[in-house]
């Protein structure tokens, strides 16, 4: 028998999977189904980020970004009024560093140890960790690999592993969803993470692939920029720039970390 919190649960699920579908770019965003007990505000902001639109049609970007909706403000915006808490954004800049896992346990300590289910992790995206948020279309048309001195053939950080697929009433699976075995872009957004991508990251990366003749379609760079920024993974919220943007989280109460 369907208890009734099992019908508003996929009622839920289901209104979630309509918006995705309308929202361009995140038809493909994993549903919000490992946040904790408890955690009524964060799976709010989470289906409300879902919900909120993300354009990726663009035929031309520029270098500064002016018009909050030449990026994804309205979840920005969503993201520094979220008030529950607390709420924690890392400075991610190397691709072959802890950035996951320090997120991961960040958040385990959060959740279990000092019970707050609310809890905000969020990534703020640059440097050459904001390679992991492009998909796989322009990693293998622009060779992103290469870019990662050895780090990554292939965007292997949005691949769910095995353990992603653990009973989640286990925390203390030592080889479950919450464990390292388990350090993926997909499932901490299932758990609630939000994950920042930086506009001036990618106008800065497509003008270095755009002089070293990077460049398989022989676009601008203007259109380059495009590309790339259309081709950011499901459920990353694009932001006009990750260190000019790190001051809004702060005064909205972000705490910082590196």
């Amino acid at each position: 028998m369907v208890t009734r919190r099992e019908l508003f649960r996929r009622a839920g699920a289901s209104a979630m999977g309509v918006a995705l579908a309308g929202a361009a770019g995140a038809s493909t965003f994993p549903p919000p189904d490992l946040e904790p007990r408890g955690a009524r505000s964060l799976r709010e902001l989470t289906l409300a980020l879902a919900r909120a639109p993300r354009r990726r049609d663009f035929r031309t970007v520029p270098m500064i970004l002016t018009n909050h909706n030449d990026w994804d403000g309205e979840a920005l915006k969503m993201v520094l009024h979220y008030r529950a808490g607390p709420r924690q954004v890392w400075d991610n800049t190397a691709i072959g560093g802890p950035w996951l896992n320090l997120m991961r346990n960040a958040m385990n300590t959060q959740i279990w140890s000092f019970d707050h289910p609310n809890f905000l992790c969020a990534s703020a995206t640059h440097g050459s960790a904001h390679l992991a948020l492009y998909d796989a279309f322009i990693w293998d048309k622009y060779k992103l690999g290469k870019l990662t001195k050895g780090k990554a053939s292939t965007d292997e950080f949005v691949k769910e592993p095995a353990a992603a697929h653990a009973n989640p009433r286990d925390y203390e699976d030592t080889e479950g969803v919450y464990s390292p075995h388990d350090n993926s872009i997909p499932v901490l957004q299932r758990r609630g993470a939000v994950f920042l991508a930086c506009h001036n990251e990618i106008w800065e990366l497509t003008m270095k692939l755009h002089k070293t003749g990077v460049n398989p379609d022989h676009l601008s760079h203007e259109r380059m920029a495009a590309e790339f920024t259309n081709h950011l993974i499901p459920g990353v919220v694009l932001t006009p720039g990750i260190v000019g943007t790190l001051p809004e989280l702060e005064l909205a109460g972000f705490q910082y970390a590196k």
